[in-house]
């Protein structure tokens, strides 16, 4: 009897996991890729000089940014903040002269 339960408990979930799309699985499988990439990454660097790790990091971020900034192809949350430094710094489509305030 309650292995039939436990069947019965099963097929709705196997049926809504089927209807997941397969592009949902593959960013899926990637953020987790991610993820350890990550890990694995952090605890090399943990012997490094923590001063130049923060320099090597701020100079990367800045460089992310910044071409965020320049090019406006930042991703959607990212957007309000893009924006607000958008109206001080120069972009790639409006010259600076021509700016709305």
């Amino acid at each position: 009897m309650s292995s039939w339960l436990l069947a019965a408990a099963q097929a709705p979930a196997l049926e809504k996991l089927k209807q997941i799309p397969p592009a949902f699985w593959l960013k899926l499988g990637i953020g987790i890729l991610a993820i350890v990439l990550a890990v694995i990454l952090l605890r090399k660097l943990a012997g490094v000089n923590k001063v130049i790790l923060a320099v090597v990091a701020l100079v990367v971020l800045s460089i992310i940014g910044f071409n965020w900034i320049y090019e406006r192809n930042e991703p959607s949350w990212a957007t309000p903040v893009v924006s607000k430094l958008a109206e001080f710094l120069p972009s790639k489509g409006v010259p600076a002269g021509q700016r709305k305030p």
